[in-house]
């Protein structure tokens, strides 16, 4: 595989192939993108401050769409033009701001050593902004950052009082912060947060491309319907994670939740343990790869599942009307009425077959 990072005249001298698979597996955007995901397509625009194309961030861990054709998460990409200091930038080091709407509207600026907290309990302190950087800042005020486009924050801390934090917003990315408000994240696009803490109920409802690395969140109903989401050494705790999702790829993760990847469509997970009942019912094109599950009644309802060298602990009623294709090394509790399919397994403690539309085959196999 070539460089991760593509240029849009690099796509264009591409653009004339018709081998839409080579393009797929190479990280070139493709008019799929376009049409899926308008927002993250607008990103590729001169309109932002950089004049410079945003560029696709395609992770050495995608796989070859030749091991998975059906598997549109193939195509994921991180789309973003990152803030860029530059002479320009106003700086401001120190102070505290409790004033409503504080640095509205502002541009090209950076702001660090601050606190916006205090008796006046302004809001919206970086409404409609573009190109702003923050570094070691508290905030304890809520809104601080809506409608703001090109957006860096570092070593940071948002208190539980700083409720919606960032809200339709766009290119941004937030390493080393403690993110504690509830909502923090809603309706934003290209989002990357690097080693980071986040303790807040339903966050991350309907973003488009969010990146998540060395992390630890907590949270209920986490990232709810959003799309084109790529985690890498994740720690999750909390009930509704990932709820009507499409588009994710999970690696190297522990998630300790309840009812995860409901309705979830194109999902891969890969090296991860995921603990806690009632797993990815509904669910449509989940893939799990050397990964752990544990807990009762997983993969139920589910279409185009596939297990590849996986481990089930705990795992009763597995599988029930579900359309599967799984290889299993450990025994399972119990299976019922897969709907199609095969499924590989060294043991089954009880295998139920109490209805006569249920075809799937389970198979006694050492793997």
């Amino acid at each position: 595989m070539r460089s991760a990072w593509v240029t849009r005249s690099e796509r264009k001298k591409e653009a004339g192939s018709n081998d839409l698979a080579s393009r797929v597996r190479e990280g070139i955007r493709t008019l799929d993108n376009q049409n899926h995901n308008l927002a993250l397509y607008q990103l590729n625009y001169s309109h932002h401050f950089t004049g410079k194309p945003a560029k696709v961030l395609c992770h050495n861990f995608l796989m070859s769409v030749n091991h998975f054709p059906t598997l549109a998460i193939c195509r994921i990409g991180i789309y973003f033009n990152p803030v860029r200091e530059n002479t320009a930038m106003e700086h401001i080091t120190g102070g505290n701001y409790d004033a409503e709407r504080a640095f509205y509207g502002r541009s090209d600026l950076m702001i660090e050593n601050a606190s916006f907290a205090g008796p006046a309990d302004g809001e919206s302190a970086f409404k409609e902004c573009n190109n702003i950087i923050v570094k070691n800042t508290y905030f304890d005020l809520r809104y601080p950052f809506w409608h703001v486009d090109n957006l860096k924050i570092a070593d940071s801390s948002m208190t539980a009082n700083c409720r919606a934090a960032l809200w339709y917003s766009s290119n941004i990315t937030i390493t080393d912060t403690k993110m504690h408000g509830i909502k923090a994240l809603r309706e934003c696009s290209s989002v990357t947060i690097r080693n980071s803490d986040i303790i807040s109920p339903e966050f991350g409802w309907s973003v488009n491309g969010v990146n998540v690395i060395d992390s630890n969140a907590e949270s209920e109903y986490f990232l709810m319907r959003s799309k084109d989401i790529v985690f890498e050494n994740v720690t999750f705790k909390g009930k509704y994670s990932f709820q009507y999702m499409e588009n994710g790829i999970f690696k190297n993760c522990n998630f300790d939740t309840k009812d995860a990847f409901w309705h979830a469509k194109n999902v891969v997970v890969m090296n991860s343990t995921i603990k806690g009942e009632y797993l990815a019912w509904y669910s449509d094109g989940l893939t799990l790869i050397d990964s752990t599950i544990i807990g009762t009644q997983p993969l139920c309802y589910a279409k185009n599942l596939k297990l590849i060298n996986c481990r089930m602990i705990g795992t009763d009623l597995s599988f029930e009307k579900s359309d599967v294709m799984a290889s299993i090394t450990t025994p399972v509790e119990s299976i019922k009425n897969p709907r199609s399919g095969v499924i590989e397994v060294p043991s089954v403690g009880k295998m139920i077959n109490d209805d006569e539309n249920a075809k799937g085959k389970v198979v006694i196999k050492n793997l």
